[in-house]
């Protein structure tokens, strides 16, 4: 049976591809959701990017790796880990598992529990699961701007060093 299941899976990651992500994710969404986290950032010190992925790398669908693994793996190859106060977020939105993840630094872990992230991925997973993608990534980043708000409040000065991207990602398609 279990082989049965990493067959199924296998051709389910392998049937999307980036083309299915965009179509998730149209321009016009991927715009919004854009001037989301801008609006967000201005309320905080962190950093938080979107990355989304139609499906798993081979690599990983071999070794049975979850959509957390390479959530991990994606949190430092976009260098989310390499913010001024180690406060970045990454959201993962792996459409072929209807997967999201949550992938804090180190500067924010210290103020969540996991299982307070988890509560978090949980609430977002059902608009996504039927194909909401709006509005569970929306909620997302209501969720994580609120808690870095409350532990990293914005500068009294009102600068704010934007360190990553604002727009969302679609996942380099390697097999690293």
């Amino acid at each position: 049976m279990a082989l049965l299941q990493k067959i199924r899976r296998t051709l389910r990651h392998r049937w999307l591809d980036e083309d299915d992500a965009r179509r998730a994710l149209p321009p016009d969404l991927l715009a919004r959701l854009t001037q989301r986290v801008g609006a967000s950032e201005k309320r905080h010190t962190g950093q938080i990017r979107i990355c989304v992925e139609a499906g798993l790398p081979l690599s990983y669908l071999w070794r049975g790796a979850t959509a957390r693994e390479r959530a991990v793996m994606l949190f430092g190859k976009l260098g989310v880990w390499d913010t001024e106060h180690n406060n970045g977020v990454l959201v993962y939105l792996l459409l072929a598992d209807h997967a999201i993840e949550l992938v804090a630094d180190r500067g924010l872990n210290q103020h969540v529990t996991p299982v307070q992230w988890t509560a978090m991925v949980e609430r977002m997973r059902v608009p996504l699961r039927e194909g909401r993608f709006e509005e569970g990534l929306t909620q997302a980043l209501e969720e994580v701007s609120a808690v870095l708000v409350q532990h990293f409040p914005a500068e009294a000065t009102g600068t704010r060093l934007n360190e990553l991207p604002d727009a969302p990602v679609f996942a380099p398609q390697d097999d690293a």
